[in-house]
């Protein structure tokens, strides 16, 4: 038996110790916030009509199978923990134009759809992606996402001997694939989105990630009924039953190694928790940078993903033509990149993006709104909190508040009348997501997936043996089902006590 110490109570530190525990080790989870689920937080406000609560982190469940296996591979029922609802449609689209399409779990359902919003050419053409995103998704699944990191070399050796080098496409970039297979510019904006899955500019972005888009219109996209939180509690339920300590409060200070292993970790107070192996859930940048200094590779984790701009809304009465979830496109897609990334060869700073795709999720889910209500999550990409005077500074009070005044003027301009429907909000920017979770920046799923694949991201070995990364900044990538994969990952490299 191994006494195994989590830093971060995230998704992926709560799987990685619920996987362990079960397999007979020690753990401790020390958490430095106040609650579990990192970036899977939560925000309530009671007003006269009632309480609102609302998601702050994600907003969708895919790949629910990975949920389940994570449950009963530990001793216990997902329905006995957890509410599952599916969602049709997964996503609402909105384009500039007016046209309306709802993807969903049905690919026969979705290009009728396609073919009734756009044209029977256009869901022709889609048909066509659909096959090669379904060899991408069958080889990233077996060869990439299930097993640990290989490098892209070797990734590019492996796609080859399988048969997939021509559709993974090593090189290829997502719009490449979108502007190869599609001619209506609405649908290259659609599957391009996704690329912001991964934190990506989707110019920048490599084919490999169709696989994101396949993934959730083929096994669906979920609510878990009271919100995503919800999960976070199930965790924590879970890993009490099995006799995981967790400590809240409790930020750590450094991983101490030497002589090639890790021996511990030393608390903010002073305090030394020895262990015989520990597992970081916290950004790649921040154990490199800061726990365990490592610099060739925190050098390497500097250019940092996507961060947003969230605004919770507390909204009277009921509003028509959303779905749960709503995308909203603006006209120029390459504008918000441009900005939110920013071109230093081309003289363009990162800045709030001016147009940007607009994300509104309103559950209709009484647990969470008083009746006759709605609790509105509105998401923005935008650049993460920087570090120097060419840099967006998230913290500026006169920023905050006008950006989210605009993008209230742009919901009005695109069809969505709500500002003077709305009893309060909360804004939410990159810097509070950097002091909330300690992910440098802000940035949501750490390094974007830029390059050749970009399915090499920091492996789940550390430099020293008996150090392990996991989460969304790691191998295997960002989201929800990706992170617990990576706890599955790591706690098969460890083995059982």
């Amino acid at each position: 038996m191994s006494d195994v110490v989590v830093v971060g109570a995230g998704v992926g530190g709560l799987a990685t110790a619920l996987r362990l525990a079960a397999a007979g080790h020690r753990v401790t989870v020390l958490e430095r916030s106040g609650n579990v689920g990192g970036k899977l937080g939560r925000y309530s406000r009671k007003t006269r009509a009632g309480t609102f609560h609302f998601d702050t982190g994600p907003s969708l469940l895919t790949l629910p199978h990975i949920l389940t296996d994570l449950f009963e591979a530990t001793g216990g029922g997902l329905a006995d923990h957890l509410d599952l609802v599916e969602l049709n449609p997964i996503v609402r689209h909105r384009f500039a134009d007016g046209t309306v399409l709802d993807s969903c779990a049905d690919p026969d359902a979705f290009a009728d759809r396609i073919a009734a919003a756009l044209g029977g050419t256009q869901a022709a053409e889609w048909r066509r992606l659909w096959r090669r995103a379904e060899r991408v998704w069958n080889a990233s699944w077996k060869h990439v996402l299930t097993a640990p990191a290989r490098s892209t070399v070797a990734l590019s050796t492996l796609a080859w001997r399988v048969g997939d080098l021509a559709a993974i496409g090593p090189g290829q970039t997502l719009r490449g694939v979108a502007r190869r297979y599609l001619s209506d510019p609405r649908l290259r904006m659609l599957l391009e989105r996704y690329a912001t899955y991964s934190g990506a500019d989707p110019r920048r972005a490599p084919a490999a990630l169709l696989a994101i888009p396949y993934a959730e219109m083929r096994y669906g996209g979920w609510y878990l009924r009271g919100g995503l939180g919800t999960l976070g509690d199930a965790l924590l339920a879970r890993c009490e039953e099995l006799g995981v300590r967790v400590h809240l409060d409790t930020p750590v200070r450094e991983i101490e190694a030497a002589g090639g292993r890790v021996h511990g970790v030393r608390l903010a107070g002073g305090a030394r928790i020895p262990a015989d192996v520990v597992v970081a859930n916290t950004d790649a940048l921040e154990v490199y940078r800061d726990l365990l200094p490592h610099k060739r590779q925190a050098r390497r984790l500097r250019e940092r993903s996507l961060a947003g701009f969230v605004m919770l809304l507390g909204v009277h009465g009921r509003t028509p033509r959303l779905a749960h979830h709503t995308v909203l496109f603006p006209s120029d897609y390459d504008a918000e990149f441009d900005d939110v990334f920013g071109h230093p060869r081309r003289g363009i700073v990162a800045q709030p993006a001016r147009e940007p795709a607009i994300f509104v999720t309103v559950p209709d889910d009484p647990l969470v709104r008083p009746d006759g209500h709605e609790a509105w999550f509105v998401l923005v990409n935008a650049p993460p909190q920087g570090d120097d005077a060419a840099s967006v500074d998230w913290t500026r009070r006169e920023l905050i508040e006008g950006y989210a005044n605009r993008i209230l003027d742009l919901l009005a301009r695109r069809g969505v009348e709500v500002r003077n429907r709305v009893l309060f909000r909360k804004l939410r920017t990159p810097a509070d997501l950097q002091v909330a979770t300690a992910s440098p920046g802000g940035a949501i799923y750490g390094t974007p997936a830029h390059g050749l694949t970009g399915l090499r991201r920091p492996g789940n070995r550390g430099p020293a043996r008996g150090l392990f990364l996991v989460g969304g900044s790691v191998h295997p990538g960002g989201g929800l089902p990706m992170v617990m994969l990576s706890a599955k990952i790591v706690s098969t490299q460890i083995g059982p006590a």
